[in-house]
């Protein structure tokens, strides 16, 4: 396929634009708004016990775990509970405002229905991401800003939001499937959504390292990125990516952070006999990521009130790990390792960062 050729004249006019955009997206929710005035207020549902980072060069103050957009598993807790599935979420999302979680990561269609009713009435409660994963530039039909901007307009209008916080298109794994041209195209409608006002900030998912260094190198409007990060995630000691985070100050949010389960013995249920020692592997590893100042927060999916507490827990328990528990982190780590479903033999990729 023939890639769009870009002159250093036009890179420079557009990385300038790119910057200039910060205060065109931080105007999208309210007239006057600037960085420096974004920058200086208190963090959105702001609790004392809450530990907030910022979120790269968007100036955002995100609470240190956020909530990821999955429910795996939370018809072991409907069940126990007796509540309905808008419930539970909506239960999941208030506890998350007591607490001083702030940011909510939709990445698919029926998340972010889902995750819209849950805010219904208090939307300025929480940032929240949006993202198509469906109808976005995995699929074929959908590597054009002219598609990607039909998507993204479709689900806005269903899920009757003025606004996205964050537009973050999910992207190939690897990324690298991707052709330039399509990098381009999906980097021009996120840039057109931000300057219509209906995205705040704009990012990407992948998890593919070297395609999204190469990323946000190239493209410096982008300000957000989304890939893996477990408790077996190491920074890389030569060539990581972190690098690049840090030279572009991009904002980071940590997917996977329990290997999509993996990490717990337990089912999940309120009752599981394991629930004690899930809950604890649980804050272990958030506190072993939170160790890395780079990464602005994991994003675990939650299904009770119970994990987000547990997860505030995990926030006010002091950050290193001591001998001991670094060993138990380490064992509960090789037992997540191996319990790895097929499709998620991928995550052993990400070992180093």
């Amino acid at each position: 396929m023939e890639n769009k050729q870009v002159t250093r004249r036009e890179f420079m006019r557009d990385s300038a634009v790119a910057a200039a955009g910060l205060a065109v997206g931080l105007g999208a929710v309210g007239a006057g708004n600037s960085y420096a005035e974004a920058a200086s207020r208190k963090p959105l549902s702001y609790n004392p016990n809450m530990e907030y980072r910022r979120l790269g060069k968007t100036g955002l103050e995100v609470s240190v775990v956020c909530l990821g957009g999955h429910w795996k598993r939370i018809n072991t807790v409907l069940n126990a509970t007796g509540k309905s599935f808008d419930q539970n979420r909506r239960d999941v999302v208030s506890r998350c405002i007591d607490v001083g979680i702030n940011y909510i990561d939709a990445c698919c269609r029926s998340e972010v229905l889902a995750y819209s009713r849950a805010l219904a009435g208090r939307r300025e409660k929480m940032y929240m991401a949006l993202s198509y994963c469906g109808r976005e530039v995995r699929n074929p039909e959908f590597r054009t800003r002219k598609k990607l901007m039909e998507s993204f307009d479709s689900l806005m209008r269903e899920s009757k939001q003025e606004y996205t916080d964050l537009w973050r298109i999910t992207c190939h794994e690897p990324g690298g499937k991707h052709s330039f041209n399509t990098s381009w195209e999906l980097v021009e409608a996120l840039e057109k959504a931000k300057k219509q006002g209906k995205a705040r900030f704009i990012g990407i998912s992948s998890h593919d390292r070297s395609w999204l260094k190469m990323m946000i190198e190239y493209f410096p409007q982008l300000e957000v990125i989304l890939f893996p990060y477990t408790a077996r995630s190491k920074i890389a000691p030569k060539e990581s990516l972190f690098d690049a985070v840090k030279k572009c100050d991009v904002g980071v949010f940590g997917i996977k952070p329990f290997a999509s389960n993996s990490l717990f013995r337990g089912s999940s249920a309120p009752d599981d006999p394991n629930a004690k020692e899930d809950d604890q592997r649980a804050r272990l590893t958030i506190r072993y990521i939170l160790c890395n100042p780079a990464i602005t927060a994991p994003i675990p999916g939650l299904v009770s009130t119970h994990q987000v507490d547990n997860m505030a827990r995990a926030v006010k328990e002091r950050r290193e790990l001591d001998v001991s528990e670094r060993a138990e982190l380490e064992r509960s780590a090789e037992e997540m390792w191996a319990r790895l479903p097929a499709g998620y033999q991928w995550l052993k990729d990400w070992e180093y960062v």
